[in-house]
């Protein structure tokens, strides 16, 4: 694999100061880049838990909120076992396996409780997991991130026609690219770190995403108009590199395992108190308004992302798992 200059150099730093063993302990190395409050506290709990199963033979040393590069970086850096553990959106695992784009499909999920269902399901989850164990990284579980919905700077979306031609901000998912522009939308994929500087100076005029970047990222300052859709529930996904797992005994492995379901139990009593939390905070700061609207027209717009998943056979035979394991 070909390394960016930015993954070679911190390779070559993480690999000068730190090793897999250190004077008899375990040290695994997990980063993240900037998340909501439940995400980080789930995977301090997860660290936690594997240092207090392990009686403190293995050690979690974190790299928080960014300092090791975003998301892709940290994939990058996974893959080459300098990260032992991270988390990222499911919606940037669609550029690394295609599986990971059925997430991304719009209205997949009526509800919380169809999405749990299918998150918790190893026959479905599994094979997709395992998808990029070539790659050198594996999924392991999954943190709920919530649904997205769209935010606008001038005026709500009450209506489809209200998107019409709006610029959008998505992922860099071709499925979210196609979702918006059968809404109407003229979607536009950029880094989040540039979102609220271009909602500000009218590049763009609105995003999509979960309540959190109203107050994480600010953007309810320049944005303040939020319509419930719920157009998708993109998971986090739990990466570890294959190099770390191949170091691991198969009871340190247990471990770690059962450490990550609990923190994924951890981290979805945790996401409805926060995000209750940061609507009040989006009102009483940015006086963001919430608004709720009729979802069928915008189901019936994307109709044909679904009518075309047929000619996918992999991801349609997922999407038709997920279906039963709704249920």
């Amino acid at each position: 694999m070909k390394q960016p200059g930015f993954i070679r150099l911190a390779t070559l730093a993480l690999l000068s100061t730190l090793s897999f063993f250190s004077h008899g302990e375990t040290i695994l190395r997990l980063a993240y880049a900037e998340n909501s409050q439940p995400v980080k506290d789930a995977l301090h709990f997860l660290g936690q838990q594997v240092e207090a199963k392990t009686g403190g033979d293995i050690k979690v040393q974190y790299f928080p909120d960014g300092q090791l590069g975003g998301e892709r970086e940290l994939v990058e850096l996974t893959q080459v076992g300098v990260v032992d553990i991270t988390k990222v959106s499911s919606g940037l695992m669609e550029s690394f396996s295609p599986e990971y784009g059925v997430f991304s499909l719009p209205y997949l999920f009526a509800n919380v409780d169809e999405y749990y269902r299918v998150m918790d399901n190893p026959q479905v989850m599994g094979p997709v997991y395992q998808s990029t164990a070539a790659q050198g990284f594996v999924g392991v579980g999954w943190y709920d991130s919530g649904a997205r919905n769209f935010y606008m700077s001038k005026a709500p979306v009450k209506r489809i026609e209200d998107l019409r031609g709006k610029k959008i901000r998505v992922m860099q998912s071709e499925t979210a690219i196609q979702t918006l522009k059968l809404l109407g939308a003229s979607p536009i994929a950029m880094s989040q770190a540039e979102v609220y500087t271009s909602l500000q100076q009218g590049i763009l005029d609105g995003a999509e995403n979960n309540e959190f970047a109203l107050t994480i990222a600010r953007h309810g300052e320049v944005a303040r108009y939020y319509t419930y859709d719920m157009h998708t529930r993109i998971p986090d996904i739990l990466l570890m590199s294959t190099l770390t797992l191949e170091k691991l005994t198969p009871e340190q492995q247990r471990i770690v395992k059962a450490a990550i379901k609990a923190s994924i139990e951890f981290e979805k009593a945790a996401w409805d108190k926060e995000i209750e939390k940061t609507r009040l905070a989006a009102v009483k700061d940015f006086n963001v308004e919430f608004y709720e609207i009729d979802k069928k027209p915008f189901q019936k717009a994307v109709q044909p992302i679904y009518d075309s998943l047929k000619n996918k056979p992999r991801l349609y035979g997922l999407y038709q798992r997920i279906q039963t394991a709704k249920n």
